[in-house]
C-alpha cells in the first residue's frame, strides 16, 4: 500500500530489491551472544492473508488496573486467513488523521481452515504506545501461519489518559499479557484454534521488558531507583512518553497505598508456564534485572535492537540483559533507532511527528522490518515447532 492508502502488489519492484539487499546484511549481521536457533530466512513464503479481530476482556477477578479510564483489556488479534480473500488498505490511528500504514486487512470472520490449530504468539507494546504499533510484525506472522494478540495495557497506551501507574507499575503488565490469554483461551472462535503447546511471546520497548517477565524474570526495582539516581542515569529513566501525561502528579512523588501493595511484589516471579518463548525488541529497563533475575529463565529467548538507539541505550538495556543470557540470541540493526521498530508512518503524519517516523541516514524502515520479521519467524519456527502427534493440516 502506497501513502496514497491505494493497495500495491504484494511483489511490488519499486525499492523491493534494494530492501532486499539491506535486509541480506541485516541477516547476515553476526549474532553478539551464541544462538541455539538457525540463522537463515525461513524458505516458505506467506501463504495467507491476514484478518483483524477486537476482544474486550474483563477479568474475572480483582486486578490492579493503573488508574486507567478504560477497566478492560483491549486486545488486538491478527490470524491467517485464506489467499482467496481480498484484503483492501488498512491505515492505523484516528479514523480522520491515522498515523501509520497498516498492513492489508482480509474481511473473514473466522481463521483459514487450512490447519486444525495455529500457534499463539501475544505481543506486549511500548510505553504510551498500543497493541497496533507493532502491525508490521503481528501481520507477518499471520501471513506466516501464525494468531497473534496483542493486549493494550492500562494506565500506558496511546488510547486513553496516561497515568502515574501505568508509568511506574511495570510488572503489573504481565499479569495483563496472563489474562489476556485465559480469555483467549475460552474464546468462542479463537480458542478452538490455538494450539496450545505452542504459545510464544513478542514485545517492543517496554514490551520486551514484560514478555521477560513472562519468561520468569524478576525485577529489581530497589536497583534501577538506584541507578536513576546515579551519575550514570541515563534515557531510560525519563521516558519521553511521560510528557504527554496529563494528570498533573510527579512521577517522583510518594506512593500511594495501592501503589505501595503493588511495589512490595515487585520481584515476585510472573512466569506463565504457556510461554515457550520469547522474543524481546529493543527491551527496556535493563538495570532493573541482573544476573539472578533469570534464574528461573529456561526457555528460549532472543532480542534484537538498534545501534543508534537512544531512547533504550543497548549498553543499559538489551545487551546487559542479553550478557545475563548466554544462550540467547541478539541481532543489533546497525543505524536502527527504537521507533524505527514501530509502524511506517504515513508521509502527512512523518512530517508531524519526527521524533517517531524519521530514521537516521540511510536506515530504510521497511528493510529493517523485512529483517526483524524473518529473524523472529525463524527463531519461533524453531522455538515453537511442532511436536510428534501434534497437530497438522487438514
Amino acid at each position: 500500500m502506497d501513502g496514497s492508502g491505494k493497495a500495491t502488489p504484494a511483489h511490488h519492484t519499486t525499492g523491493r530489491r534494494a530492501r532486499a539487499a539491506v535486509m541480506a546484511l541485516l541477516l547476515a549481521t553476526p549474532l553478539l551472544i551464541s544462538s541455539p536457533a538457525r540463522a537463515e530466512e525461513p524458505a516458505h513464503g506467506a501463504s495467507y492473508h491476514v484478518g483483524e479481530a477486537q476482544r474486550s476482556v474483563v477479568p474475572p477477578v480483582e486486578r490492579n488496573w493503573r488508574g486507567a479510564r478504560t477497566e478492560r483489556l483491549l486486545t488486538t488479534i491478527w490470524y491467517p486467513v485464506d489467499a482467496g480473500v481480498p484484503e483492501v488498505p488498512n491505515h492505523l490511528g484516528a479514523p480522520d488523521d491515522p498515523l501509520f500504514r497498516g498492513h492489508p486487512v482480509a474481511r473473514a470472520g473466522e481463521p483459514s481452515a487450512a490447519q486444525a490449530r495455529y500457534p499463539l504468539i501475544l505481543l506486549s507494546h511500548g510505553t504510551g504506545g498500543s497493541a497496533s504499533d507493532e502491525d508490521w510484525l503481528a501481520a507477518d506472522l499471520a501471513a506466516h501461519g501464525y494468531l497473534v494478540a496483542g493486549v493494550n495495557h492500562p494506565g500506558n497506551n496511546a488510547l486513553e489518559p496516561l497515568t502515574r501507574e501505568g508509568f511506574l507499575l511495570w510488572w503489573e503488565r504481565a499479569t495483563d499479557v496472563s489474562e489476556m490469554l485465559d480469555a483467549l483461551l475460552s474464546d468462542p472462535v479463537f480458542g478452538p484454534r490455538i494450539d496450545a503447546s505452542r504459545i510464544g511471546a513478542m514485545g517492543f520497548s517496554l514490551g520486551g521488558y514484560t514478555v521477560l517477565e513472562l519468561a520468569g524474570a524478576r525485577t529489581r526495582l530497589a536497583a534501577f531507583e538506584a541507578f536513576c539516581r546515579s551519575p550514570q542515569a541515563d534515557a531510560i529513566c525519563t521516558p519521553p512518553e511521560a510528557k504527554r501525561r496529563t494528570d498533573g502528579t510527579s512521577l517522583m512523588a510518594p506512593p500511594t497505598p495501592a501503589m505501595a501493595e503493588s511495589m512490595a511484589r515487585s520481584g515476585a516471579s510472573y512466569r506463565d508456564p504457556r510461554v515457550k518463548a520469547v522474543f524481546a525488541i529493543a527491551p527496556a529497563l535493563g538495570e532493573a534485572f541482573d544476573a539472578a533475575s533469570f534464574a528461573g529463565v529456561d526457555i528460549p529467548v532472543a532480542f534484537a535492537a538498534g545501534t543508534a538507539d537512544v531512547t533504550a541505550p543497548p549498553a543499559t538495556n538489551v545487551e546487559r540483559i542479553a550478557g545475563f543470557l548466554p544462550q540467547s540470541s541478539l541481532m543489533m540493526v546497525p543505524g536502527a533507532s527504537h521507533y524505527t521498530f514501530i509502524d511506517v508512518c504515513l508521509p502527512n503524519a512523518a512530517a508531524r511527528r519526527p521524533a517517531i517516523c524519521k530514521d537516521g541516514p540511510g536506515v530504510d524502515r521497511e528493510a529493517v522490518h523485512d529483517a526483524t520479521a524473518a529473524r523472529v519467524l525463524t527463531f519461533f519456527d524453531a522455538a515453537l515447532a511442532p511436536k510428534p502427534g501434534g497437530y497438522a493440516a487438514k
